[in-house]
């Protein structure tokens, strides 16, 4: 799937989970929370394409969440990418296919997913509102890449880092310091989680259940079979499934903030 595709599903899962929450567990959040959680998740959910580098000092190729801190980015990615390979290269089996590239491989599994969640929860119990404030500038900026992915081309990764830093910052002043967020890490795993469903429906698949081998391969990817699959970037995705996305978005967003709003205005239907 597609970077943009990848953003507004994860903003989607995250809006329509908080929904069930709201509705079957009584679990309430602010408009802030939702927010918050919302962008955390759309920006989690490009992450595992780190593993997707370009050319550095052209500033081309690779993948939506390489492109976000200009060339930074673009450097970690081939950092990624190139130790994503080292890991294939060193885990792989006799059946195993040789690569050139490691794309989706080492980021596009679910041991490294929820360990990118876990590790954002345990930075921020360790270091309080400075990781989160780190935290939310990170994903802030990519969900920007993400969701407003036509804006942010024209406008450049240094307005992009300057609004996530503004965002983060606004946010940052409106949380208490003696909490650690439990909810950061929780929306960064989802979101890559949700990365991980999203190209297991494409042709190509994911390793998703590496370290664990299946049959004699340590690298098998996982997904729908071809004659159902989609091909990234096809009208199916750009099309069909973003407006299902966006859909469920709003529809959950408005049904989340509309009795908030309407409490704190003293509205009564």
């Amino acid at each position: 799937m597609m970077g943009s595709s990848h953003a507004l599903s994860g903003a989607a899962v995250w809006l329509g989970g908080s929904l069930a929450l709201d509705q079957l567990a009584g679990f309430h959040q602010t408009p802030l929370q939702l927010a918050v959680g919302t962008a955390i998740c759309a920006g989690g959910a490009l992450l595992p394409d780190l593993d997707l580098s370009g050319r550095v000092t052209a500033r081309k190729g690779g993948a939506t969440v390489a492109h976000t801190f200009g060339v930074l980015t673009l450097f970690l990615a081939e950092c990624v990418e190139k130790f994503s390979l080292s890991v294939y290269k060193l885990t792989r089996m006799k059946y195993d296919p040789h690569r050139r590239n490691g794309h989706r491989t080492l980021t596009h599994t679910i041991v490294f997913n929820v360990g990118v969640g876990y590790g954002t929860l345990a930075l921020c119990n360790a270091y309080g509102k400075w990781a989160v404030m780190g935290v939310l500038f990170f994903c802030f900026a990519l969900a920007l890449r993400g969701l407003f992915e036509r804006w942010a081309e024209r406008a450049g990764w240094v307005i992009v880092t300057l609004a996530a830093a503004g965002a983060a910052f606004v946010v940052y002043e409106r949380l208490p310091g003696d909490r650690g967020y439990p909810l950061l890490g929780v929306a960064v795993g989802i979101g890559g989680l949700i990365h991980l469903a999203g190209d297991m429906i494409t042709r190509h698949g994911c390793p998703i259940f590496w370290p664990i081998p299946t049959g004699r391969r340590m690298w098998r990817n996982i997904g729908l079979p071809d004659r159902i699959a989609l091909r990234a970037g096809d009208k199916t995705e750009t099309v069909l499934l973003r407006t299902v996305f966006a859909t469920v978005a709003i529809f959950a967003g408005a049904l989340l903030v509309a009795p908030i709003l309407l409490e704190r205005f003293n509205i009564d239907l």
